[in-house]
């Protein structure tokens, strides 16, 4: 899936580890990213974000997609900081499921939360082969 998510490579983000209900994402904040402010602009912060959040709904190989959610920001994001959000299943119950994701800077400060909510549609993310 990372491999066709061109919006996520062209942000400079990495796919650092995913299992199932899991998934960390890291972005490093380029000049090109700060706002008015000189801190990374939101709307970066909410894609890596909502780019762990996609992962992590995806991970058992049922497409899924997101639903609604709600981010926090909690502190600035800084110009070559890099981000991390990890991204932790909280429920999935029939086709719904929760989501929280913590983004934080290399030392670890907690810069937002975002909770995902999602639901599985048809396919699989990588088709399976069919029983011979």
């Amino acid at each position: 899936m990372f491999a066709r998510d061109r919006a996520s490579q062209a942000l400079g983000m990495s796919l650092d580890e995913i299992r199932p209900g899991y998934a960390r994402m890291s972005m490093p904040v380029r000049e090109d990213m700060l706002n008015g402010h000189q801190t990374c602009h939101g709307g970066f912060i909410f894609a890596l974000a909502d780019s762990a959040f996609a992962f992590a709904c995806n991970s058992h190989n049922q497409n899924t997609v997101g639903a609604g959610c709600t981010i926090d920001y909690l502190a600035p994001g800084r110009l070559n900081d890099t981000l991390c959000a990890e991204a932790q299943e909280q429920a999935l119950a029939g086709k719904s499921g929760i989501y929280d994701i913590k983004v934080s800077n290399q030392d670890g400060r907690l810069i937002a939360l975002f909770r995902g909510k999602s639901h599985r549609v048809n396919g699989e993310v990588v088709p399976t082969a069919a029983p011979a």
